[in-house]
């Protein structure tokens, strides 16, 4: 999993507790969490276009959530971001070498390592897909909502 990840998790949280009437541009944002532009840039247009986030554009134009935080779970984050596909690669090494008959029954169906990297997969999508950004924010220490509030208050205006 790439680190954008938790970027794109941390920039939607901050986005949630400012507020749908405060669009934040993306330079503020790498700014606010010291991230390379570019970088966080490229997250937060894969957000956009995942329908996580919206882009406003215009001199008060910035980012801010398309969908309230109970829609938007942690696995569509991390799929907007990172893709939808399985981490594993089995690439049957075992049907490779010497004196191996690639015809053989037992190639008919995946090996174990293949079977139960898929299943680790699966349960790790579903455990993603089972927390929101709603279950995120709730989770958080009382005191970060408000402290995120005021920090973002005192920005100097753009």
């Amino acid at each position: 999993m790439s680190e954008q990840v938790e970027w794109g998790l941390h920039c939607c949280l901050t986005l949630a507790w400012i507020g749908d009437d405060h669009p934040m541009p993306a330079a503020r944002l790498a700014e606010w969490f010291a991230l390379p532009p570019a970088y966080l840039t490229k997250c937060l247009q894969a957000l956009t276009r995942a329908g996580i986030l919206q882009s406003v554009p215009g001199a008060r134009g910035g980012f801010r959530l398309a969908r309230p935080p109970a829609e938007v779970t942690v696995l569509t984050v991390t799929v907007a971001i990172d893709g939808a596909d399985n981490p594993f690669r089995c690439t049957e090494i075992r049907q490779r070498g010497a004196g191996v008959d690639p015809t053989a029954p037992e190639f008919r169906v995946p090996c174990a390592i293949s079977t139960v990297m898929h299943r680790a997969d699966l349960a790790w999508r579903r455990e993603l897909a089972g927390h929101t950004l709603a279950d995120l924010l709730a989770a958080a220490p009382a005191e970060a909502a408000e402290r995120t509030r005021r920090r973002y208050a005192a920005l100097p205006p753009r």
